[in-house]
């Protein structure tokens, strides 16, 4: 094997991980976050789950990235541990579909099929035909690299010391580690498994050696997740374990098969494809695994969390964000990043909505009540919203510098301009409590005809934010129209609190100094309804339906 052989052994290998990163690329752009929601409404039943995670996977080619996504959504607590487990086990099925893909030899066409995928992303006007376009170019380039490397390879049959070399690979310790770690260094096991079927289609290992190889390469693929969950949450580290569990099992299981049963002479005689006879035996190994695995999901789930149990930290008070992680850098965004960085920031700004919210209650009730035992509770929070403002601030302000498609950045754009409004709904609330402290501390009073329109300030601004919480089966439209008819009566009911206070000033049962805090009251009432219309009418502006999921 001379040189030539050698580079066009390694660019026929970039050719094919390129065509894959670039299929990749072209299914996350084109799907945007749709791969999210398919993947979180679709786990609570094991079957539909392994259905999804096998579906997925056989679309983005990479058992590992669809790992990765996972891994992410358990870490954000957008899926749960043991709906996490029937995506993976769907995942390595849906990873043989490459291989399958390389045993249909179809190298004679790749060059066209690549030059139609170039062909639609230049001519054909329009993002998605560009995104479409590059899955279909990345496919012929897979091929067109797969071709290039079966080639480089036919002059090792020549090769005395490399066929000597592959017949060590019959051990099935040593196959095992040389495919494990061959795969943890390109990190793609569909790359390797192509690799391995070069090599036998080339002639120099035959399927009794390379079924140990192919064991190894499902074990190696692990590490991708494995790097995934470094400073992750433990259910994330769980989750990157049940994939290395699955694997080590299935592994041992069908080490034990091919050395006691005639397994490999029986798949070596379906087909005289060296390629399909790899092929067929990962998906056979995956399936085959899957089946038995299924009825112990959630034992998996229960060994992972005797081997990482929880480390039974106290929280420590300290502002932090729960959901949202740091961005990846470029050479670290997996297929979905966009997706589960969209989602974290919807649970995050979520939950700031949530405590808004609850400010605003304690608050009123701390007029109500004329208490200002909640003081140090509603002033906590205020600060934290303040923080929470800040921090998401920062990280969507990173993620505008990043590719994304158009519908991502009004998604992004909308949360931006809904945090500001849900930090003046913070102030708000802060205001009305400092009434009651001023109240308090005065010893002032108000009149129960007032108390009484206090209330009822209390419980329409609860039932106009009520409505922005997340609500299945409302579109964006409707929640505009039902928050909007309550942020008109507000008005409404504000202009006649305020005349009702006229009145009882005229009478001599209102205070001065009362009088002028109330007014101030019925003013931050009023603005809370205006900022609840503002986050309505972005939601429809945001034109995707993942803030009301």
């Amino acid at each position: 094997m001379d040189i030539s052989n050698i580079l066009a052994l390694l660019g026929g290998l970039a050719l094919f991980l390129h065509g894959m990163k670039m299929m990749g690329d072209g299914l996350e752009a084109a799907a945007g976050n749709r791969m999210k929601t398919i993947l979180e409404k679709l786990t609570a039943n094991r079957f539909l789950g392994i259905a999804v995670g096998a579906g997925i996977t056989a679309a983005i080619q990479s058992s590992s990235a669809t790992t990765v996504m996972v891994v992410g959504f358990v870490n954000s607590r957008l899926m749960t541990l043991s709906q996490a487990v029937w995506i993976i086990m769907g995942a390595n099925i849906g990873t043989t579909i490459t291989g399958q893909l390389i045993a249909l030899d179809i190298g004679l066409i790749a060059p066209l099929i690549a030059f139609i995928g170039v062909a639609v992303m230049t001519f054909i006007k329009g993002e998605k035909s560009y995104h479409y376009g590059a899955i279909i170019a990345g496919l012929g380039i897979l091929f067109v690299g797969m071709g290039m490397m079966s080639d480089a390879m036919i002059p090792l049959r020549e090769s005395e010391t490399f066929i000597q070399l592959m017949t060590r690979f019959s051990n099935p310790l040593i196959g095992l580690l040389v495919g494990a770690l061959f795969t943890a260094v390109i990190q793609s096991s569909s790359a390797s498994v192509g690799i391995l079927q070069s090599l036998a289609a080339s002639g120099v290992i035959g399927l009794s050696s390379s079924v140990y190889i192919l064991f190894g390469q499902n074990i190696g693929t692990c590490i991708t997740a494995v790097l995934a969950s470094i400073g992750t949450s433990r259910n994330a580290k769980r989750t990157t374990l049940l994939h290395l569990m699955f694997n080590v099992i299935g592994s041992a299981l069908f080490i034990g098969i091919c050395l006691f049963t005639p397994f490999t002479s029986f798949m070596e005689s379906l087909t005289a494809n060296p390629k399909a006879q790899i092929a067929n035996v990962h998906t056979v190994f995956n399936i085959t695994t899957t089946l038995i695995l299924l009825p112990f999901g959630n034992v998996l789930v229960r060994i992972a969390q005797k081997i990482l149990p929880d480390k039974g930290i106290v929280e420590d008070g300290e502002y932090k964000l729960l959901y949202v992680q740091s961005l990846p850098h470029a050479g670290e965004r997996n297929i979905g990043w966009s997706a589960l960085s969209i989602a974290q920031l919807h649970k995050e700004v979520q939950r700031m909505l949530s405590m808004a919210v609850k400010n605003v209650v304690l608050s009123f009730e701390a007029v109500e009540q004329n208490s200002t035992k909640k003081m140090s509770v509603i002033k906590d929070t205020e600060e934290y919203l303040d923080y929470l403002n800040a921090e998401i601030s920062k990280y969507i302000s990173q993620q505008f510098t990043q590719e994304m498609s158009y519908e991502d950045s009004e998604i992004l754009n909308g949360y931006f301009k809904m945090i500001g409004n849900l930090e003046r709904i913070g102030d708000h609330a802060l205001n009305i409590a400092e009434y009651a402290e001023h109240v308090k501390e005065k010893d002032l009073t108000f009149s129960d005809i007032a108390l009484s329109e206090i209330a009822t300030m209390k419980q329409l601004c609860l039932n106009t934010l009520q409505l922005l919480v997340p609500q299945k089966g409302k579109d964006s439209v409707r929640i505009l129209e039902q928050v909007s008819k309550y942020e008109q009566q507000i008005d409404d009911t504000d202009e006649l609190f305020r005349q009702n206070q006229v009145e009882r000033m005229k009478k001599g049962i209102c205070k001065a100094e009362t009088s002028i805090l109330y007014s101030e009251m019925l003013t931050d009432f009023e603005r809370i309804g205006d900022h609840a219309l503002n986050i309505a009418e972005l939601y429809t502006q945001m034109g995707s339906q993942i803030a009301l999921e």
